[in-house]
């Protein structure tokens, strides 16, 4: 699969610009952010004024920007592949929503209820735990197959398991959700959470299907729809580059008293991340190792459960607890410190490849 049809923005064989520099791009919103909440204050609140039924009206028609075109490339066609070779996606499976949202719901309670209790009131904590499991919760779905390609992944296969775990996600990830913040004590407003995983999901999902119809519409060949498809993408990325930098600009406007009063809360809401994310890794990697499942599909099906969903988990963090919450914030981090940890991961796999079967 070229770049273009996995609308990463990536050159061939390698990692687009865009990719390769996002912590670079989101720290400079953050910067960016954080000046301009305290230079025009009053704008920020207007925004935040801007609500329907708990959704932020400039925020959700960014997060669609950034959402949909990633929604294009999901092939529901690809379903018919699902059991062929079925190692990979059982992992996949199993990793991404049997054990990765309850691990990082642990790590969250452990580190902000107990390593980190002493430096962090009560109630903002537990939004910074509930931030970490809307983010546990949510499996990547687009750089995925960045990700995928620079470990010269099975395309294919790549693709079925971003599909399942789409399908999954529209059932699994509000009760999930719901469940954790539960236990973590947290009041679970259902209506809100539905009528996110509606909005962030389920419609764009819809809409991606039907433009990925549209597009392969009159087109026999397999290359040619793909190459329509790669193409739409493309031109609708600028879009959803510039839906994810503005809403980092405008979390950390909201957020910019609170961390310039306390610039080292970043750092403590990356430490669970950061074991989560090596650690999640790690639990996929060795089953795939000992199931003795190919490097192609292998290190795909690690990377899938480590990487995020994390415009799913801003949107629904600032429609549950909004935009100058502690749970938006802790998914903003998420977004700052994904990039360079998934590279770490794909030079570690390539390094690794020989200890894995190629076929």
């Amino acid at each position: 699969m070229t770049s273009e049809v996995s609308g990463s923005g990536a050159a061939a064989g390698g990692i687009g610009f865009f990719e390769k520099w996002l912590s670079v791009w989101v720290g400079l919103c953050i910067v960016a952010g954080l000046w301009l909440g305290n230079l025009v204050p009053g704008t920020f609140a207007a925004i935040a004024g801007l609500e329907v039924a708990s959704v932020n009206l400039v925020v959700a028609v960014l997060i669609w920007a950034m959402v949909y075109p990633m929604m294009v490339n999901v092939d529901f066609a690809s379903l018919g592949h699902v059991g062929e070779r079925p190692k990979g996606l059982v992992i996949t499976v199993v990793v991404n929503w049997l054990v990765k949202p309850f691990t990082m719901a642990a790590l969250g309670v452990a580190f902000f209820e107990g390593v980190f209790a002493d430096l962090i009131d009560p109630a903002s904590a537990q939004e910074y735990i509930a931030g970490l499991i809307l983010l546990g919760a949510a499996p990547c779905t687009a750089m995925v197959f960045v990700w995928s390609q620079l470990t010269r992944g099975d395309a294919t296969y790549t693709l079925v398991q971003v599909s399942v775990n789409d399908i999954v996600m529209v059932f699994a990830f509000a009760p999930i959700v719901a469940l954790l913040l539960g236990v973590t004590d947290i009041q679970v407003p259902w209506q809100t959470l539905l009528l996110s995983v509606l909005l962030y999901v389920v419609i764009p999902l819809l809409a991606g299907a039907f433009t990925r119809h549209r597009l392969a519409a009159g087109a026999t060949d397999p290359a040619e729809r793909e190459r329509r498809v790669g193409a739409f993408t493309a031109a609708v990325k600028p879009a959803s580059v510039l839906g994810l930098l503005a809403t980092v600009v405008l979390l950390f406007g909201f957020q910019g008293q609170v961390i310039l009063e306390r610039p080292v809360l970043i750092a403590l809401i990356a430490v669970p991340l950061l074991l989560q994310s090596y650690g999640i890794f790690l639990v996929g990697y060795a089953a795939a190792w000992f199931w003795r499942v190919p490097f192609p599909v292998a290190a795909p099906c690690a990377l899938i459960g480590t990487s995020n969903f994390f415009e799913l988990a801003v949107a629904v963090a600032i429609s549950l607890f909004g935009l100058q919450s502690g749970a938006a914030l802790a998914t903003v981090v998420g977004v700052l410190v994904e990039v360079p940890v998934m590279l770490s991961l794909v030079a570690f796999a390539n390094a690794t490849r020989g200890w894995f079967p190629e076929r």
